[in-house]
């Protein structure tokens, strides 16, 4: 009997058959996160691909398997009739090649001529369209292309053939595309051609990208300032270029376009960069710590087989590395999660609760304030004789923990076991670029979660420079950077990262309205220290 495919399940099916074949697949606007389902799919088993060099970079190293062979377009010929000669030539006698475009992979690209070649050549294709530059252009910057009186768009490619004429298009929505020079060529015809220089446009370029620009002006002004942008730039003409400050949404992102430097794990690093992310910024992870076995495993061995035989009323997990740290002991040991039953379990952090979760255990504690050993020594409850089975808790953790929890659990009456689960050492050096980013500033903001990320970071890395927002989760931390000679921007008001991200974009925000009432046009921190230096 055959059974209906659960709605919402993807069917397994062969991507690539075995026959010489090119896919062409359109890359979207630039953002990587834009590529099609389609398209994410068949490059991801690709072998060989066709790219542009400097336009398809990122959706390469975002989809591309490291395995597979890159090939320049512009190694393969200028004519589009000789690089579809040559990628059929690839792909005989039964492989697939896939091709890379601009954009939607259609509108103003060779794709069909380059198809064209390869179908004569008797070798199969396909189009995965991808999502336009046009559209990302209206959507991204908020501009809209069709109005209830503007019921027609044209798609026009910039340079000096540019002819419109006014009196039968004034009420059409009209898109251009092309490099600077291109679209300064296209607004000297359009002006020569009769069309009003107070014409309101919209100049665009970036699309998407943390680099986007949008720049709303006259027909005129845009002739010099065309030169300023790209080579994938864009310009709308149309009633939606007066009316979109309602709809843009992308650049007045709080955090749009900052760059944050991140030092933790790249565990711990991916939550927060994607959390900045939805805020318009881009994280970058740089470990600061790598996590190692204790040198000696006697006290933990001990631990565990004390969490088994029920030798412990209380586990407190103060960080995630806490947690994966007895995981991976529990495994070692053949164990799992149903081990623990019956000991309560307590957790520092919303985070760390998370990664109990993900193990198959639900904290019975955590703190409601302070995300901290502070906070969690005064959350914890007190022991009551009369209640409690027994007084002693283990605490896991690193081998330089600071002895504020332990101190609290006295008080309250319990027997702390502190046993040193795993220990940190300082982790390599970053890349040689991301070293010289920190010290020419080219961050805007710096993440620091602990007085040994600051520490770590200067040994490894080197100093922030003087104008890069300096970000602390706590009094401890901020005092670590000002000794470390760092001017502290950003207190979070509670030990956490949700309240430190929350203080930075306060800060943000009040910098951009210090900007608009000073009459400047509100820029990054980075931005302000290339200003300075040009």
């Amino acid at each position: 009997m055959n059974s209906e495919p659960t709605t919402g399940q993807v069917q397994p099916r062969r991507l690539l058959p075995a026959a010489p074949r090119v896919v062409f697949i359109g890359s979207g606007p630039g953002e990587s996160g834009l590529m099609t389902m389609r398209g994410a799919e068949i490059l991801a088993t690709a072998e060989t691909v066709v790219y542009d060099a400097g336009v398809h970079s990122e959706i390469v190293t975002a989809y591309v398997p490291q395995a597979a062979t890159l090939i320049d377009a512009a190694d393969l010929g200028v004519a589009a009739s000789t690089r579809g000669r040559r990628m059929a030539e690839l792909a005989r006698p039964d492989k697939t090649v896939v091709r890379l475009s601009s954009d939607d992979g259609i509108i103003f690209t060779n794709t069909t001529a380059e198809a064209g070649v390869c179908r004569r050549e008797q070798v199969e294709v396909e189009i995965v369209p991808g999502v336009g530059l046009s559209a990302s252009t209206a959507a991204f910057t908020g501009t809209a292309l069709t109005t209830n009186r503007v019921r027609s768009v044209r798609f026009i490619e910039a340079g000096p053939q540019t002819h419109v004429d006014v009196s039968r298009h004034r009420n059409t929505t009209h898109v251009l595309t092309g490099s600077a020079a291109a679209h300064e060529q296209a607004i000297e015809a359009l002006l020569a051609d009769g069309w009003d220089e107070d014409t309101k446009v919209l100049l665009g370029w970036g699309i998407s990208t943390i680099e986007q620009t949008s720049v709303e002006t006259t027909l005129q002004q845009a002739l010099s300032m065309a030169q300023t942008g790209s080579d994938r730039m864009v310009v709308i003409m149309g009633q939606g270029v007066e009316s979109r400050g309602e709809l843009s949404w992308f650049e007045s992102k709080p955090l749009f376009g900052w760059q944050v430097l991140i030092p933790r794990t790249k565990e711990q690093g991916t939550s927060t960069a994607e959390a900045l992310a939805e805020l318009g910024a881009v994280g970058t992870v740089v470990p600061t710590i790598a996590v190692q076995p204790p040198r000696t495993p006697t006290q933990m061995v001990k631990a565990i087989r004390g969490l088994v035989d029920g030798s412990y009323e209380w586990v407190g997990f103060t960080s995630v590395n806490a947690v994966r740290a007895v995981r991976m002991w529990f495994e070692d040991f053949g164990l799992d999660s149903r081990s623990m039953a019956g000991v309560k379990v307590a957790a520092v952090g919303g985070r760390t609760a998370a990664a109990l979760v993900d193990w198959g255990i639900t904290p019975d504690l955590v703190p409601d304030g302070e995300h901290s050993a502070r906070g969690l020594a005064a959350a914890w409850p007190d022991f009551v004789d009369d209640i409690d089975p027994m007084n002693t808790v283990l605490l896991p953790r690193a081998d330089i923990a600071t002895e504020v929890l332990v101190a609290g659990l006295l008080e309250k009456g319990w027997d702390p076991d502190d046993v040193t689960a795993y220990r940190t050492v300082r982790a390599s050096p970053p890349p040689a670029p991301i070293r010289d980013s920190i010290k020419a500033g080219d961050f805007d903001a710096f993440l620091f979660t602990s007085s040994s990320t600051v520490r770590n970071l200067v040994g490894i890395a080197g100093k922030p420079a003087p104008t890069s927002v300096i970000c602390c989760i706590g009094p401890a931390t901020a005092n670590t950077a000002a000794e470390h000679g760092l001017r502290v921007d950003v207190l979070a008001e509670e030990a956490n990262l949700t309240s430190l991200i929350d203080g930075l974009v306060e800060f943000a925000l009040t910098q951009r309205a210090d900007d608009v009432e000073a009459g400047i046009s509100p820029q990054r921190p980075s931005q302000k220290r290339r200003r300075r230096k040009a």
